[in-house]
């Protein structure tokens, strides 16, 4: 019996939204940075982040994170813990956050997290700007994948 492969990911990668793409169809992407408490930055060290209803929202000329689930740091007492689900500041030029909340008012366009890493000590987050997908779209993408993995199958046992 063949063992499963693993999928490798950067050893920068926390975690990565595996849904976005799925269920958004992305036309932009941005990398911003996060304001994070400490034990939540020792949480994601260990990987325990979900982006299942992760979304970016504005308020006040700021744009926050909200919904994206950072696990409690299991290292410390219970006076200590943040709360998981609590609404993080994200760290962007004023000029994206202003394109990014004209595009998101007028078009019908939503900011998603697609991917959390460390680049050089800090937390960084790739944020995607993106259309909801509809089912026909969704199975139109399916059958792409089936046909490129079929014509790869073919070509590998012609070899």
């Amino acid at each position: 019996m063949a063992k499963k492969k693993k999928h490798k990911t950067s050893p920068n990668t926390i975690g990565t939204n595996k849904q976005a793409r799925r269920l958004y169809e992305i036309l932009e992407t941005f990398e911003a940075g996060i304001s994070l408490l400490g034990s939540e930055v020792k949480s994601l060290r260990g990987g325990h982040v979900s982006f299942k209803d992760g979304y970016v929202s504005f308020h006040d000329g700021s744009a926050f994170l909200v919904g994206v689930h950072i696990a409690p740091y299991e290292q410390t007492g219970p006076y200590d813990q943040h709360d998981p689900e609590r609404r993080r500041r994200l760290l962007l030029h004023k000029h994206e956050i202003e394109v990014l909340q004209s595009k998101v008012d007028q078009k019908g366009l939503t900011v998603v997290p697609m991917k959390m890493y460390f680049s050089k000590g800090k937390v960084k987050l790739q944020i995607g700007l993106g259309r909801g997908k509809n089912v026909h779209s969704k199975k139109q993408d399916l059958k792409d994948r089936d046909i490129a993995r079929d014509t790869a199958r073919q070509l590998a046992a012609y070899k």
